[in-house]
């Protein structure tokens, strides 16, 4: 198991594209995921969406042809903040 941020490829991680789509970045390189969709993990576009704030994720799988194979993907949840 891996701990990797993930974000919007796009919008966070500078990945080139049109559209909002989900990625990691380990190893101080980003990578496109298939097997999960930016939208399976909350609104991309709330405060501690994808397309506003870098989460760190609990990952497995591998990179091929520079695209990360995610076998398992889970968001480690987001701090809350002290009242």
């Amino acid at each position: 198991m891996l701990l990797v941020d993930a974000s919007c490829g796009q919008c966070k991680l500078g990945l080139p594209g049109k559209s909002c789509d989900l990625a990691i970045r380990r190893d101080g390189k980003a990578y496109f995921v298939d097997g999960t969709t930016i939208d399976s993990h909350g609104d991309a576009h709330a405060k501690d969406g994808f397309c506003q704030a870098i989460r760190q994720a609990r990952v497995q799988g591998e990179v091929v042809d520079n695209r990360f194979k995610a076998t398992y993907f889970q968001l480690v949840p987001a701090p809350t903040s002290a009242k």
